[in-house]
């Protein structure tokens, strides 16, 4: 799964890779970004408008669910095509999470050992997600999920679906909706890209601070 993660390359250097039209919200780095948060996304509304950074809440519900059930963050890639919640999304409503790693926990360990997951040559991460309206009018968002591969399974046997830079507009485009042709175009980064390290438990609790010294290795 991804359940937290790290934002702190300079938004403009993020956004230029996709042509997006900068919010003008400043947005500061985070080293331990939460599930029911703000979080920093990239989505394109139609096929004349460029791509626009925004806000989104990282918690999908859509409004026609009336404040029922739970607010999911992750969509697995396996089913978010056919299940009925993540579906519309899926084929409409795609965006980005901007993110430069991630966090995962060592199973069976006390305290919970966090490690540290980003690319070995640190570029930022572009993670693929969905999103819809929320009863209050604003977005929420799921992180699409894969199994993990690489390095990353020696911590958790999920990881964020990373999309490789040949993936990023076809994944935003709005007229793309056949399920098939998405599969088809959109592709994940190279699995020996991926690094982890353990970190401090700091991590563990999101309000103990948002410092660099978070992806330190122990």
């Amino acid at each position: 799964m991804c359940g937290r993660f790290a934002l702190f390359t300079p938004i403009p250097q993020l956004t230029n890779k996709v042509g997006a039209v900068m919010s003008e919200r400043d947005i500061g780095p985070r080293y331990n970004v939460a599930p029911g948060t703000w979080i920093a996304s990239i989505r394109q509304a139609s096929e004349d408008s460029a791509p626009t950074l925004e806000e989104m809440w990282w918690g999908f519900r859509p409004s026609w669910a009336k404040g029922k059930g739970t607010q999911p963050i992750n969509a697995r890639v396996e089913t978010v095509a056919t299940n009925n919640f993540f579906k519309s999304a899926f084929a409409k409503h795609r965006c980005l999470v901007l993110a430069d790693g991630w966090y995962e926990w060592i199973k069976n360990t006390s305290p919970k050992q966090p490690h540290y997951l980003c690319r070995q040559d640190r570029e930022p991460l572009y993670f693929a997600a969905i999103y819809a309206k929320r009863e209050d009018g604003r977005l929420g968002c799921a992180i699409l999920t894969e199994p993990a591969r690489g390095s990353s399974i020696d911590v958790h046997d999920r990881m964020p679906l990373i999309l490789n830079d040949d993936s990023l507009e076809s994944w935003l485009a709005p007229d793309l909706t056949d399920k098939e042709t998405i599969r088809n175009l959109v592709g994940h980064i190279d699995a020996d890209l991926i690094e982890h390290w353990p970190v401090s438990t700091a991590v563990n609790k999101p309000s103990e601070g948002q410092g660099d010294e978070l992806i330190n290795p122990l």
